[in-house]
């Protein structure tokens, strides 16, 4: 199976994954059922409304406000007034028939018995009713049942009420054992008879009036997002969005159709991730370990976010974003950085309050971290990245709060404190890029500057056992990072491999140029012994740089720097001494590969032209001009530079480059003749010396 085929059913495995992972956060533990509460995180996608939605009262309201309708509500009792007329005959037959009762009194009675069943005589649960309170008027409706009035409750009486009243007027006292006092008492009742029916109704009625919508959700109006708190207003909204999709019977399938929309639009931001990586960064893309590094990381960012989402959606504040962007770009480069930020984000937003806010606030993030971080060779570079970045959290949430609600009331500061946490976390990020460099090999550019100290023990080792490769190895790095950095390619990188490049010459270094003093071994050997010598320093330097535990992108550069090259000097050589005149070139070409990268290219000019320089009896300007241009034209011509990214255009400024530094290095210095003396000082004088040119002209 090709290489490509595997890198892209890995791919296509892990965006299943990751959406059937993130299903389970917006699936629920039901398919038919929303399970839900007030004061709990929504743990559902974002729920739309599909229909016009009437805003009704929350519980809690309603219940107040049927409290304030109750007590103030008059309920209806009608008038009996068969049972006034009975009563009334017969208190007055009873008073007619007393002996020894002036007339007067007798009247008094009469009249007072017809005043409190005029009033009204209730039962004893409306009287007490009445007693505490709760019933401040009644309507009373007449016998006909056409009209009604509103009375004061506190007219009403109960039957004990109105005999006390009848005897209290009377002026006789009358007795509770008299025969009247017991036949009045007992033809006390109430005339006024509480209603159920119609009080219920009306009551209802009036329920319905108070209770009515007080605003409309419209049709693709926000209802409550994902991780969201169910406020008691949210929740009835969502049970009458509920309701209401039952009446229609689409509940279901406006649930399924929003879980499986917001899962299609993952797998296409994950699928276009793939995509702008394939296209745009060949290089990434045909790495198994950077594809899987790079979708294993979005996938267990995103779900630490959903997850988080979940137990509630302000936590997400406390999330790092930013780690994102200064990860990838610490790998790889300051686009794919920031284009995976903004994948990594435009999910997130799913789950996040406020989206629009959520992605603006992310976006600014990402790019002053990218501003911050790029070319990060210090810790003390995710301190200041993190402090700008509290900044931006900080002045763009003020921002948008205001610009929302255009006060500063309610403004929750405990967010500012979240972002605190958050910057602090990101400042350890040097911890998760070390991780990250351990667990899938690659190398930071923290890892490349530390590698660049001379004092790392395979280079001092290199400077005291071959101390002319060493200085051949420093004059290099300076080569070669200059022109990366015209080009565009990683200047640490190329700097760092520079370095160690040549370290295989450790083990024989009186076998190579630079390094011998007058005495040339490879005199006494047969041209392939002295090829296989100075062919063997690149495995050589392999087995040091495995056993030093060198990043791959080192051992690379080390085994890329020859390419696939010969050792002409020792093949022409032979091939003299050859009766045929021809010799298999095997054993005299280098293992390889060629050049992968720009960084490998750079370095094989770079190390070529700088030893041929050294050659150079004249090291003019001329001469280095011509030198450079042959040896850089030759590798092109012969195609050592066919496999890596680097482009003619390219080569063009690194020879520029070359020649420039070059020329710094051994460029001419002025003439004194020696005949010329400067006159003796006058008595007292101190003679001094130019003991910087004389030195200088002593190594020339």
């Amino acid at each position: 199976m090709k290489k490509s085929v595997k890198i892209n059913l890995v791919v296509m495995a892990l965006i299943a994954l990751t959406v059937v992972t993130l299903s389970i956060f917006f699936g629920g533990t039901s398919h038919d059922v929303l399970v839900y509460s007030e004061g709990r995180p929504w743990n559902y996608p974002k729920l739309i409304a599909p229909f016009d939605i009437p805003i009704e009262y929350d519980s809690v309201t309603a219940q107040k406000i049927k409290d304030s309708i109750d007590d103030n509500f008059a309920p209806i009792y009608n008038i009996n007034d068969a049972r006034t007329q009975r009563a009334l005959e017969t208190i007055n037959t009873s008073i007619d028939s007393m002996s020894g009762v002036p007339a007067s009194t007798k009247h008094r009675i009469k009249e007072a018995a017809s005043q409190v069943f005029a009033s009204g005589i209730v039962d004893n649960a409306t009287s007490n009713k009445i007693a505490k309170g709760k019933i401040k008027t009644v309507r009373v409706i007449n016998s006909q049942g056409n009209e009604s009035q509103t009375v004061d409750a506190k007219t009403l009486r109960s039957t004990v009420e109105a005999y006390s009243y009848i005897d209290s007027v009377s002026g006789i006292n009358l007795s509770p054992d008299a025969d009247i006092s017991r036949l009045i008492h007992s033809s006390l009742v109430p005339n006024l008879e509480y209603d159920t029916v119609k009080t219920d109704a009306i009551l209802e009625d009036d329920y319905k009036v108070a209770l009515a919508p007080h605003g409309m959700k419209l049709t693709g109006e926000r209802i409550i997002d994902y991780g969201e708190i169910v406020t008691a207003q949210k929740f009835t909204l969502i049970k009458t969005y509920e309701r209401k999709s039952a009446e229609r019977n689409t509940y279901n399938v406006i649930r399924r159709f929003s879980v499986f929309g917001n899962l299609v639009v993952i797998a296409l931001l994950l699928f276009v991730m793939y995509l702008y990586i394939r296209i745009m960064h060949p290089a990434v893309y045909r790495s198994m370990r950077h594809m899987t590094f790079l979708y294993c990381f979005v996938f267990i960012f995103v779900l630490l976010v959903y997850v988080i989402a979940h137990l509630r959606s302000g936590l997400l504040y406390l999330i790092p974003f930013a780690l994102v962007p200064i990860v990838v770009t610490v790998f790889f480069s300051v686009s794919l950085g920031f284009f995976v930020h903004m994948i990594v984000v435009l999910i997130s937003s799913l789950v996040a309050p406020e989206a629009s806010d959520f992605v603006i606030m992310q976006f600014l993030a990402g790019v002053i971290a990218l501003v911050s971080i790029k070319g990060l060779m210090q810790r003390s570079q995710l301190v200041v990245c993190a402090f700008f970045i509290f900044l931006c959290y900080s002045i763009t949430y003020v921002a948008q709060f205001i610009a929302r609600n255009g006060t500063f009331d309610a403004f929750d500061w405990h967010v500012i404190l979240y972002f605190a946490v958050n910057c602090i976390v990101l400042s350890f990020a040097y911890f998760g890029i070390f991780i990250v460099e351990k667990i899938f090999g690659f190398t930071s550019q923290v890892t490349l500057v530390e590698l660049s100290d001379i004092n790392n023990p395979v280079l001092r080792e290199l400077s005291e056992n071959c101390p002319g490769t060493f200085q051949h190895s420093l004059q290099v790095a300076t080569l070669a990072g200059e022109a990366a950095r015209l080009v565009g390619a990683s200047v640490q990188l190329v700097r760092a491999g520079a370095l160690y490049h040549d370290i295989g010459k450790i083990d024989n270094p009186a076998f190579f140029t630079e390094n011998q003093s007058g005495v040339n071994p490879h005199d006494v050997l047969m041209p392939e012994q002295s090829a296989s010598i100075v062919i063997s320093h690149v495995t050589d330097g392999l087995q040091r740089a495995e056993k030093a535990k060198l990043p791959q992108v080192i051992k690379d550069l080390i085994a890329q720097h020859h390419g696939k090259s010969r050792t002409r000097y020792f093949y022409n050589m032979a091939c003299k001494q050859s009766p045929t005149g021809t010799v298999d070139p095997a054993p005299y070409t280098y293992p390889g590969p060629n050049p992968q990268s720009k960084e490998a290219a750079i370095l094989m000019m770079a190390d070529a032209c700088e030893a041929a320089v050294k050659s150079l009896a004249v090291a003019d300007e001329k001469n280095i001009t011509d030198m450079v241009n042959k040896i850089v034209d030759s590798q092109v011509t012969s195609g050592v530079f066919n496999e890596s990214p680097i482009s003619f255009k390219d080569i063009t400024i690194v020879k520029e480059s070359l020649i420039k530094r070059l020329l710094t290095f051994y460029h001419t210095r002025v003439s004194y003749p020696e005949d010329v003396r400067p006159e003796a000082p006058a008595d007292g004088e101190v003679e001094t010396v130019d003991t910087e040119i004389e030195s200088a002209e002593q190594e020339s």
